[in-house]
């Protein structure tokens, strides 16, 4: 008696599931920077207003503490500083622009001088960072 078997199959990978995986991996990734992106600056506690929107296109971050201290990009500089520190970013080809994040219990004259200081590095586009106020 002859026992007839079969050939074997080769085993095979399906492409369907595997494209499903990549597609999700590249918007869990897509994700995730867009998020880092926004987030450049130091921790304070900013200021509420109620028609916050973030500007994505800015290219330098200035934080200003409540303690006087001001980082550019988390590095710190003086106050006399900070004018040379934004000239080392700025090339003429682009047109920079700083996300200024200030502490809400800075005085106004210290924020008032940190403004100054950025327009004299030739910066003209300065956005100032709040929060969304939480409607009650």
């Amino acid at each position: 008696m002859k026992i007839y078997m079969p050939a074997k199959r080769k085993a095979r990978i399906e492409m369907l599931p595997l494209i499903d995986i990549v597609f999700l991996l590249l918007v869990v990734f897509i994700y995730a920077m867009l998020s880092m992106a926004v987030h450049r600056g130091l921790p304070v506690v900013l200021p509420t207003s109620t028609s916050v929107s973030i500007e994505k296109e800015l290219l330098l971050s200035v934080t200003v503490k409540a303690d006087g201290q001001i980082y550019v990009d988390k590095e710190l500089v003086s106050l006399d500083g900070l004018t040379a520190a934004l000239t080392r970013y700025v090339t003429p080809d682009k047109d920079p622009g700083v996300l200024l994040f200030a502490d809400r219990d800075v005085s106004y004259q210290n924020l008032f001088q940190v403004l100054d200081r950025i327009r004299m590095a030739d910066v003209h586009r300065i956005s100032l960072q709040a929060t969304i106020e939480q409607q009650r």
